[in-house]
């Protein structure tokens, strides 16, 4: 079984939701990738979004957005997050997502050829943020053809019919955004529950929810709904916040994994 199906599954007969803490290959250093991923599970990260940094970020809002750039400019490429994946693969149970534009996809040499390799690496699988359902289908195929998942993404302003075809189209889980715009952290609590009614509704595929999720709080409020909750800039900023005050950013990461766990505890963690 896959990777991050199982994890949704286990965690669907525990009762205990699923953490998504999402980094940005690169960032806050070229080098910090396999430290950070050890660290984010020990802080109870199941699953990590790994964003292939990219000169135009998709719906990226300014702290991902400058670290993606700064990544860029320091020399961190594709290659080096696969090799870095591949070598930190072993020592670790986390489920892997690549967070990638298809521009990078296409320029790899297409969805075949990204996924093939992607999966060789370690990762379970893939986010193409910016490829819409009727452009989804070689997407897909490739990931299926090599054993990985594929979530795509709903918006709040996503017709209802549409979010549920969106959802069936997806495995692994999919990516349901908690409120429209650009990633960035929010101080107002999501409101996702009706929403993820009407999902339910209409598909089985796991829910997990991100944009704007940036406390222990945000997690609870998400994950009182959704399947799992993601979190991107909060963690983003907090590592470059470390790294430029010199401290041990994979140590920084795992006290913040561990102060957001605390919002996904399920009822039983709680008695």
């Amino acid at each position: 079984m896959n990777r991050i199906v199982d994890i949704f599954k286990r965690a669907k007969e525990s009762n205990h939701p699923v953490l998504l803490p999402f980094v940005c290959g690169g960032s806050p250093t070229v080098d910090s990738l396999v430290s950070l991923l050890s660290a984010l599970e020990a802080g109870g990260a199941s699953i990590v979004e790994i964003g292939f940094p990219y000169s135009d970020p998709v719906a990226d809002g300014p702290v991902i957005a400058a670290a993606m750039h700064e990544a860029i400019e320091q020399g961190m490429t594709p290659d080096l997050i696969f090799e870095q994946v591949a070598s930190v693969r072993g020592d670790i149970d986390l489920g892997l997502v690549a967070m990638v534009s298809s521009s990078i996809v296409i320029a790899l040499g297409g969805a075949e050829v990204f996924c093939k390799r992607a999966a060789e690496a370690g990762f379970d699988g893939c986010i193409f943020p910016d490829v819409v359902l009727e452009e989804a289908g070689p997407y897909i195929e490739a990931c299926k053809r090599h054993g990985l998942t594929n979530s795509l993404l709903i918006s709040p302003s996503t017709p209802e019919d549409r979010a549920g075809e969106i959802s069936k189209a997806s495995s692994g889980f999919v990516y349901l955004l908690a409120r429209a715009g650009i990633t960035g952290e929010r101080s107002e609590m999501p409101e996702i529950g009706d929403r993820v009614r009407v999902l339910r509704q209409k598909s089985s595929t796991p829910i997990a929810c991100g944009f704007g999720i940036a406390s222990a709080e945000h997690v609870k409020a998400v994950t009182q709904h959704a399947d799992g909750a993601i979190v991107g800039s909060a963690l983003v900023r907090r590592l470059l916040e470390a790294h430029e005050s010199k401290k041990d950013t994979a140590q920084e990461a795992e006290i913040f994994l561990l102060e957001l766990s605390a919002g996904s505890m399920s009822m039983d963690d709680l008695m």
